[in-house]
């Protein structure tokens, strides 16, 4: 674990899915990104762990399925008391590390499964999900999405509604995936700051994902904080005209939707695996490019609003020389050479984020 005065934290990897599908979190899977031996040798402290719920899904079909993500995890928690420890506070996160514990932290990866019962928001923080990302790749019951951005133009009323009832008990308001229009109607109604636990900068590649200065600008004004995403056609656009040529994005999309539809035999996860070797031999950025993200942040706006949200997991390919979880501590030797001084890193790894975190309660 981190000797460091903040803990290291992830605040986005979608390994519920996996844990659900394909393995024993225990053990260290060649395909895996992130598993408790690669935890301890990336020197992570605490990851929030999504219950991503797909756009295809309705609402009632999603509040299923992320119950059975949880239950995954809680199981997974279960079986490996002397590693993992859920935890539902920051102050959590601190006494498991002094007990040299790894913690999980929720959070929910689209809103859809609120929408025919709002009180599942409720049921959702008493399991520990401490913030809801609102949408995901397609426009929903709460807001537009990025990707398609043409229902609501920003909030549903809906939506407006479960931003304040998130802020009136202390969950987070994550940004990601949600469209301009709905980011700043975020903005307008949230009472707390609210943050983007996956996300990357427009001005270094263009993908509608990212933020723009304006937005990244606004969002630290408010008090909140951007967490850099790992994935490569977030971080360059040389790498998105790579993956485009390539025809790996359709090829893998198709596998994907079949890991969702179907029990997971064992053809599928060789099909899979075939895709994720295909994409890693792709000329692909280095994760120094995340750090780059990182100083556009800083430059524009200081040192309080960034910090790093990997989507491990939920990502098909990464950056070269960050293949998983286990080479996590590059990124801080990376800031380090790049004159970041020690109380720096400990605000990017983690301290930034445990700030809107608490926050919000």
């Amino acid at each position: 674990m981190t000797t460091m005065t903040a803990p290291v934290l992830d605040s986005h990897c979608d390994t519920p899915s996996q844990i659900l599908r394909l393995r024993n979190i225990a053990l260290d899977s060649d395909h895996s990104q992130v598993d408790l031996p690669k935890l301890k040798k990336g020197g992570v402290d605490a990851s929030f762990f999504a219950l991503y719920v797909p756009a295809s899904m309705d609402s009632d079909s999603g509040f299923e399925y992320a119950c059975r993500l949880y239950d995954g995890v809680a199981d997974a928690v279960a079986r490996n008391p002397e590693a993992l420890a859920f935890a539902f506070s920051a102050e959590d996160i601190l006494r498991n590390m002094e007990r040299g514990l790894f913690s999980v932290c929720l959070g929910l990866e689209n809103g859809e499964p609120l929408a025919s019962a709002p009180s599942r928001l409720e049921d959702f923080y008493g399991k520990g999900v401490r913030y809801v990302t609102l949408c995901h790749s397609r426009d929903n019951s709460l807001c537009d999405s990025c990707a398609q951005g043409t229902t609501w133009h920003g909030l549903s009323p809906f939506g407006r509604e479960m931003v304040r009832r998130m802020n009136s008990f202390g969950m987070m308001v994550d940004v990601s995936h949600i469209s301009d229009e709905a980011f700043y109607d975020v903005l307008r109604v949230s009472s707390k700051p609210v943050v983007a636990t996956h996300s990357c900068c427009r001005a270094l590649a263009r993908h509608p994902r990212n933020m723009t200065d304006a937005m990244i600008r606004d969002l630290a004004s408010e008090g909140g904080v951007i967490q850099i995403n790992f994935y490569p056609v977030f971080l360059d656009d040389g790498f998105r005209s790579v993956l485009h040529a390539s025809g790996l994005e359709e090829k893998g999309e198709s596998v994907e939707n079949a890991f969702i539809a179907r029990p997971w035999d064992e053809s599928a996860r060789s099909a899979w695996y075939k895709v994720l070797d295909e994409l890693s031999a792709l000329p692909r950025p280095s994760y120094k490019r995340i750090v780059d993200h990182i100083d556009h942040v800083v430059n524009l706006v200081g040192i309080d609003h960034v910090g790093l949200g990997s989507d491990f997991d939920g990502i098909c390919v990464t950056p070269q020389g960050l293949d998983s979880v286990a080479s996590f501590s590059l990124i801080l030797e990376e800031l380090s050479r790049r004159g970041y001084s020690q109380s720096d890193i400990s605000k990017i790894s983690g301290g930034n984020f445990l700030r809107v975190w608490a926050g919000n309660c």
